[in-house]
């Protein structure tokens, strides 16, 4: 069976969520929200986990975690396997708590973890359980803006660090910057991540494939290694293509927009904004131009001339 990629290391951060296994209820009453909480503080005593956030749903959980170590394996097993034992002795039940096996996002901490902690503030707002973030009582908002009284195993002061003033300034702006997408559409951060596993900069994710991934691990145990393979950017695939196919410009950028889609590991974002089209749109018009390729044997053979050209 396939393994996830888990890119682990010392002092590294992530975005951690779990969901009840067939999407059912994990927490069921006050008293197992508090027991859940009790777990975090021990994974910070026992596996010197660091926990910058999280919110508790009803079916799900949300965690911002930092691992000096680089032990979330054990930090994992720790608070999900507690609780399911928890959970399954209490009520006299057996077998799997949660769905699966947990996400857990890498994450370029300094650019990307106060608005990760904003949108899990906000996910009982979403959920329209609340009108206000400060009115769910099972999230560490509450702590972040001084209207409770923070938990000794929670830790605010990184994120609320960047935000430049002392103490109780930095609650007052961090407060802002939440209430700030109040009422307001606004884009999931998470849709940023690269393959799902990565949210960071290209500098990044290059830092950490040079130093953090084992590629003597086989693609077929590990599918997502296959992502990290070095690839050709957007400007490259579509010059390739005008250059073979620049007398057919409909052509060539059909051609040019499947491609990037299918090969250059690009963000939806990135190739719509790229071809100045939704993000819906690129997979769509990609899903097309395969049939195409399908129908039409001349125009698959100089789409794999260059592919071959570019790598890909």
């Amino acid at each position: 069976m396939a393994r996830p990629l888990r890119i682990t290391y010392s002092g590294a951060f992530y975005h951690v969520t779990t969901r009840g296994n067939e999407q059912k209820d994990v927490f069921w009453s006050k008293a197992d929200r508090e027991k859940f909480l009790v777990y975090l503080a021990s994974a910070v005593t026992r596996y010197e986990a660091v926990i910058h956030a999280y919110c508790l749903m009803s079916n799900h959980y949300h965690l911002l975690l930092e691992t000096p170590t680089g032990n979330l394996t054990e930090i994992m097993h720790h608070i999900n396997g507690a609780y399911t034992t928890y959970f399954n002795v209490k009520r006299k039940r057996f077998g799997h708590l949660f769905q699966g096996r947990y996400k857990a996002l890498l994450v370029e901490a300094d650019a990307y973890l106060a608005q990760l902690s904003r949108y899990i503030h906000l996910n009982p707002v979403r959920a329209r359980i609340v009108a206000r973030p400060e009115g769910y009582a099972w999230s560490s908002y509450r702590s972040y803006i001084g209207s409770a009284q923070s938990p000794p195993w929670l830790k605010t002061s990184f994120i609320l660090g960047g935000f430049r003033a002392e103490a109780d300034g930095a609650k007052k702006r961090y407060r802002a910057f939440v209430e700030d997408l109040l009422d307001k559409e606004y884009d999931n951060p998470l849709k940023e991540a690269f393959g799902s596993l990565i949210l960071g900069s290209t500098a990044f994710r290059e830092m950490i494939t040079e130093q953090h991934l084992d590629f003597h691990q086989s693609a077929r145990d590990v599918p997502a290694l296959s992502l990290f393979v070095s690839r050709p950017s957007l400007e490259a695939i579509v010059n390739a293509v005008t250059e073979a196919l620049g007398s057919q410009p409909k052509i060539a950028r059909q051609a040019s927009l499947y491609l990037c889609h299918r090969y250059s590991g690009e963000k939806l974002r990135d190739i719509g904004n790229m071809f100045k089209v939704r993000e819906s749109a690129v997979s769509e018009a990609s899903r097309l131009f395969a049939v195409k390729l399908a129908e039409n044997e001349e125009l698959a053979e100089q789409v794999a001339r260059i592919r071959e050209r570019v790598k890909i």
